[in-house]
């Protein structure tokens, strides 16, 4: 009987474990990843020729990067690794990639979709001006290219990543004006019962704040972004905010980093034809999988935040979760109390998350409060009053078809930096529940490819 081949997209987290519980089976599977290295986003390794130490470069999340790191390193001489490789289509049980130049069309017995997340992100009028990057953004200049993305910067949003990105540019030396944080203070203290669900991890989140603090770093809660300050020419100057008590208060600064928690890349997932569901606790559409980790789709199994954002431990978790399905589904012996084992961890990472989108809610009615000039799609430069100009000509109230008649989501990103964003516009303007909206659809490539581009050999 030949090898099942099994491809698992992504090595962060999720993917590590899912290509070690393979390897452990005797099996030797492909390991395509979009990075250079491996580690994915959260972990993202430094360059061969940085030397930075673990502790400065991930915090209070070091040494699980550092033994992340080192089982990929021990997994190399038996898998298939192939970094700087996208994945830009999955039809008919296949996977289609690009290194470069070079096509590659790839059949699969199962597929392991560990993708990973992206920024999740609120319009503010201004953001379009050069200065504005997105946390995670502003976390790879850091990581990759060990430079702040300003002189002065500002930290604006929501959610755990906020206050992350922003202590590791303190605890670099960068100049950090200010976190602007748009959830109540008292938000997560009604949390604290879903967030005690992992002690350590919420203690370390505590850790940040007071490392801010110590650092001499202003923390602002409960604001409300009004403008990111500037013009064309020099870029970002600085960023007005409306606090709580309903003052305006501008901060100057040269750069600003955005961002409100983080969504799932899906598009792969949807191209897979698996299934969708809206989740009304972030209001984000997620794919359908079991506790097990199997999507709709037969031969395709979700792990990590590409599924759903339950953070990097629940990732390993899941992802080593997913691959035990696999091969249990491909007849291969796997150890049944493992996966009990570790069908209660995810469990537990998911109360977690549910007190997190708790502590940090996602600002739906500033979609309904952008001016009209405030720009949405950064790609193709659609405002908020593009948007509502052709919804109350076309009718249209329904994602894909606003995006047709509008061109919001129709850029190099395919909505995913605007398309959460543009629905709760639409929702607003429309008065339905954003669910009413739908979502953008997935479409190959996921990515611009080459135009230039043929098949290996």
């Amino acid at each position: 009987m030949a090898e099942p081949r099994i491809i698992v997209v992504g090595a962060g987290p999720a993917g590590t474990r899912a290509a070690e519980a393979v390897v452990k089976a005797g099996i030797r599977p492909i390991v395509i990843d979009e990075g250079r290295r491996d580690g994915g986003q959260i972990y993202r390794r430094q360059p061969d020729n940085f030397s930075r130490p673990y502790e400065k470069l991930y915090g209070t999340e070091a040494s699980r990067a550092k033994a992340l790191h080192d089982s990929f390193d021990a997994l190399k001489g038996q898998i298939d690794y192939r970094p700087e490789t996208l994945v830009w289509n999955i039809a008919g049980g296949q996977v289609w990639t690009a290194n470069g130049h070079v096509q590659e069309t790839l059949t699969y017995d199962a597929l392991i979709l560990c993708t990973g997340a992206t920024d999740r992100l609120m319009p503010v009028k201004g953001w379009n001006l050069a200065g504005t990057y997105s946390l995670g953004g502003s976390q790879v200049a850091l990581k990759s290219q060990a430079v702040s993305i300003g002189h002065e910067v500002v930290f604006m949003g929501s959610g755990p990543l906020l206050y992350l990105v922003a202590s590791q540019y303190a605890e670099a030396g960068a100049k950090v004006v200010a976190v602007l944080d748009t959830s109540p203070a008292g938000a997560r203290i009604k949390a604290l019962p879903d967030l005690m669900a992992l002690p350590s991890v919420l203690w370390n989140g505590i850790k940040l704040t007071r490392a801010l603090k110590k650092a001499g770093v202003p923390v602002h809660h409960q604001i409300t972004p009004v403008e990111i300050i500037g013009d064309a020419g020099s870029g970002v100057k600085g960023v007005r905010f409306r606090k709580a008590s309903g003052a305006e208060r501008t901060i100057g600064c040269d750069a600003v980093a955005v961002g409100y928690h983080l969504r799932p890349e899906t598009q792969l997932a949807d191209l897979a034809r698996c299934e969708f569901a809206f989740d009304p606790g972030t209001h984000q559409w997620l794919p359908r999988r079991d506790a097990d980790g199997r999507a709709t789709t037969q031969g395709v199994y979700l792990a990590g935040d590409g599924a759903k954002i339950l953070g990097a431990r629940s990732a390993e978790a899941s992802g080593k979760l997913a691959a035990l399905a696999a091969l249990c589904d491909l007849g291969l012996p796997v150890d049944g109390g493992e996966m009990t084992a570790l069908r209660r961890d995810v469990a537990t990472y998911a109360k977690f998350a549910r007190g997190l989108a708790k502590a940090f809610p996602w600002p739906a009615q500033q979609a309904a409060a952008l001016p009209d000039e405030a720009i949405v799609c950064r790609c193709e430069t659609v405002s908020a009053g593009n948007l509502r100009a052709v919804m109350r000509e076309t009718g249209a109230i329904e994602a894909n078809r606003a995006k047709a008649f509008s061109r919001v989501g129709m850029g190099r990103c395919q909505g995913r930096y605007c398309g959460l964003a543009a629905a709760e516009i639409i929702a607003a303007e429309a008065k339905i529940p954003v669910e009413q909206v739908g979502r953008l659809r997935g479409q190959a490539p996921v990515k611009p490819l080459p135009i230039a581009i043929g098949e290996e050999g």
